[in-house]
């Protein structure tokens, strides 16, 4: 079972990021800090708070921040709070970059992830990742 979902992760992860690379250039990292900007207030967010929702440590965002810079994804500004601390902002090229991107990404998360599971697959499955997912905080307090 362990290797089934490793596997699947693995896989899920790779035809999605090929997905994406193909239908929009985006890398899946990429998309996902042009999707949680797009969320944000302002479209802006601190980068260590951005580092916190994607689970990445700060260099690992701070070299993708910089290669999506020179792509005019987005931008890096200075934290008017903390001289120290560095806010992302998402682009209007980012902006387009996501809203075009999203359409075909979701339908392929639809075909590979939902589509093969019964509505009562989908159910029973949502309970136990949520389960997991529990398990995992209570273990991090």
């Amino acid at each position: 079972m362990w290797k089934a979902y490793r596997d699947l992760f693995r896989g899920l992860s790779d035809v999605l990021d090929e997905q994406l690379s193909s239908d929009s250039g985006l890398s899946g990292s990429e998309y996902a800090v042009l999707v949680e900007l797009s969320h944000a207030p302002d479209r802006v967010l601190r980068a260590r708070d951005l580092c916190a929702v994607l689970g990445w440590d700060p260099s690992r965002l701070s070299h993708l921040v910089t290669r999506m810079q020179r792509r005019d994804l987005v931008t890096r500004e200075e934290c008017a709070e903390d001289a120290r601390g560095a806010m992302v902002r998402l682009t209007d090229t980012g902006r387009r970059a996501v809203d075009d991107a999203a359409p075909e990404h979701s339908e392929a998360i639809r075909r590979y992830f939902f589509e093969p599971l019964s509505s009562d697959e989908q159910d029973t499955l949502a309970v136990l990742l949520h389960r997991l997912l529990r398990n995992l905080e209570h273990d991090e307090s």
